[in-house]
């Protein structure tokens, strides 16, 4: 599928809406000069909220907190059910409890840096302003963060930082987060300001006079279409790492949501970027549909090594200290276990194409706690990832505290998503994205524990702010109709669409056509891509897109509980996804973050950034059904920081 450069009589579209100022004082100016609604009025407007995860579950209710009329949804039986940061093994703030040199600035610095200089200043800025306020937040809300025996909160250190800025909590970080957070939306949905709709899917937006003014649904139990109208609606759906079938996320995460918005005209930005995490349980065999992150807080105290001899199939503990390579300490003895996501994915790949790799498969790399069992003991290690190797030895059958684990890069974050300005509106008034559903704070790659930092962000201390400058004008405007011919039209062409894949009658399942689409992507659009492997992928994807709309078997009707349904127009949306993806990886030639092009790389092997052609956000309009995408460039400006080569040595 081909590209095509931006048409300039639309760039208007692309204002970032960049306060005017410092840097630091941008989000003061802008908060203490945006509009405001009168708690009466807040009453009278409805506002949609789609997801539950972190930043929809945090938005629903500060904004129900707020005297909104807030409905929020998910397709899951709950929305305690409803995320894939569960597994996240950290939150970063800018404390400085440490006293090790932190700050908001060190925090902004990092992430820029950590996302090879691909994102807006300003937003990076105000996600790190905020972190300190999130953390703040969460601990008042009962997140049992970890705490030194002074009783002042604990830390550690992530990929790409040089300080310890990390709050973690027992269990999983992400998981005590989600508790604290479900525990306020609770409360609105218990005060009446928050209507909770559980175990729907949203089919399509409804946008009338160029706003957004509502949403299609299925009920997922009865099958029964409904419609349901706000002043605004808010995606909070997540990323779209699934399109690899396998991912760390949970398995019925999709781009669904985000696709059908897009399609109405909400430009879609930096696609190719998509994180590889490299802290994950190696696939153990071909029936898998998920695979498990281990958290990047083992990188604290577990040291990653390979045989030096190819092919050695000696147990790691017989392996002596002589012939291992810690080839990350090797080749970042600044950072060394500890680089970035993408550096210490690409390096695992890189020895394990050199055939260095250990286990069955060859696919994987020790990640040894041996030495640090040694020096602090096999209780404090317990105390740290105790829950962590209990889930590894589980599932593997090994244990770590007596054997290395086995790791090994997957598909994980996804940078790109719907492109939002400062207030994190969509290029459709009214359609607002956060999270992981937008194209995000974190450029072409993400900082370890930066995820649950920007989710609740966005959905407690952001989007309640920026909302009410789109509201304010809203005052007088009626409750939203759903009779109004927009909605008809959308339900119709949704019914339409769930019906055509119900017509197909052919052999093969959804998901037997979603394991093919993500080895397809794993194997040209992954950790790596050339221009090559990018082009054929494009030819493979096509020829299965055809056969999955001859060959598709959807078993049952609309009007029942039906999974294999809402598999098939998933798969259906990341087909179209999955062409922009590639479309955006050959359009970007350079190598930076989490978009690694063979043929651009220095003498060693790291990324090789153009500056000078593409330090842009490459946003992406829909021309309409089969017509390649529209290009729109918008420029980076960096007046705070000097784009630098990384460097982790």
């Amino acid at each position: 599928m081909a590209f095509q450069i931006e048409k300039s009589s639309i760039m208007e579209k692309l204002d970032s809406k960049i306060p005017d100022g410092p840097l630091s004082q941008k989000w003061t100016r802008y908060k203490s000069s945006v509009k405001l609604v009168t708690p009466a009025n807040k009453k009278k407007l409805e506002i949609i909220v789609v997801g539950t995860g972190l930043s929809g579950a945090s938005a629903a209710s500060a904004l129900g907190e707020l005297g909104y009329s807030v409905k929020n949804f998910c397709y899951q039986d709950s929305p305690r059910r409803a995320h894939s940061v569960a597994a996240q093994g950290g939150i970063n703030a800018a404390k400085n409890y440490q006293n090790d040199g932190d700050s908001v600035y060190r925090l902004f610095y990092d992430m820029i840096k950590g996302g090879d200089y691909r994102a807006r200043e300003a937003n990076v800025y105000r996600a790190a302003e905020v972190s300190n306020q999130v953390i703040d937040h969460f601990t008042a809300l009962g997140v049992p963060f970890a705490r030194d025996y002074g009783g002042t909160l604990d830390t550690r250190s992530f990929g790409g930082v040089q300080v310890s800025r990390t709050f973690y909590a027992k269990g999983q970080t992400g998981q005590q987060c989600l508790l604290g957070c479900y525990s306020s939306l609770n409360r609105q949905i218990k005060k009446g300001n928050v209507k909770m709709f559980p175990r729907r899917e949203m089919l399509d937006l409804v946008v009338i006079d160029g706003k957004a003014r509502g949403i299609i649904t299925r009920n997922l139990i009865t099958g029964e279409i409904e419609r349901h109208g706000a002043h605004a609606v808010v995606l909070a759906t997540g990323g779209y790492g699934t399109i690899y079938y396998l991912s760390t996320l949970a398995v019925n995460s999709n781009a669904s949501a985000a696709w059908k918005a897009h399609k109405k005209g909400a430009f879609f930005a930096n696609p190719g970027f998509i994180q590889i995490h490299p802290t994950c349980v190696p696939q153990l065999n071909e029936f898998q549909s998920k695979l498990t992150l281990m958290s990047e807080s083992l990188r604290n105290d577990g040291r990653v090594w390979v045989p030096k001899s190819k092919d050695d199939k000696r147990p790691a503990n017989d392996i002596p200290e002589e012939e291992r390579d810690y080839f990350l300490e090797r080749r970042y003895p600044a950072f060394g276990n500890l680089v970035p996501r993408d550096v210490a994915s690409r390096a695992a790949k890189e020895r394990c194409d050199a055939g260095h790799g250990v286990g069955e498969t060859k696919l994987a790399v020790n990640l040894d706690f041996r030495d640090a069992i040694k020096k602090q003991g096999k209780k404090a290690i317990e105390n740290k990832y105790g829950n962590l190797f209990e889930m590894y030895k589980t599932i593997t059958g090994s244990d770590p505290y007596d054997e290395p684990m086995r790791i090994y890069p997957a598909g994980h974050y996804t940078m790109g998503g719907l492109w939002v300005d400062y207030e994190l509106m969509t290029t459709i008034p009214g359609l607002y994205a956060i999270g992981e559903s937008n194209f995000s704070d974190h450029g072409a790659n993400r900082l370890g524990a930066s995820s649950l930092m920007q989710a609740a962000g966005d959905g407690y201390f952001i989007l309640p702010n920026t909302i009410s400058n789109y509201l304010a004008d809203e005052i007088r405007t009626p409750k939203i109709s759903t009779s109004q011919p927009a909605f008809e039209e959308a339900e119709k062409n949704a019914v339409g669409r769930l019906n055509r894949l119900l017509s197909i009658k052919g052999r093969q399942t959804a998901s037997s056509f979603h394991k093919r689409l993500g080895k397809i992507m794993w194997d040209y659009a992954g950790m790596t891509r050339n221009e090559e492997g990018l082009k054929k992928a494009l030819i493979l994807l096509d020829d299965l897109h055809d056969e999955f709309w001859k060959d598709l078997n959807v078993p049952g009707s609309i009007g029942e509980v039906n999974q294999e349904l809402e598999k098939a127009g998933r798969i259906a949306d990341y087909f179209d996804l999955a062409r922009l993806i590639i479309t955006d990886a050959l359009n970007r030639k350079e190598s930076c973050g989490a978009h690694f092009r063979e043929e651009y790389q220095t003498p060693d092997g790291e990324a090789l950034r153009n500056d000078s052609e593409y330090a842009y956000v490459a946003v992406w309009e829909y021309a309409g059904e089969g017509d390649p995408h529209i290009l729109h460039k918008e420029e980076l400006r960096f007046e705070e920081v000097e784009m630098k080569v990384r460097s982790y040595k």
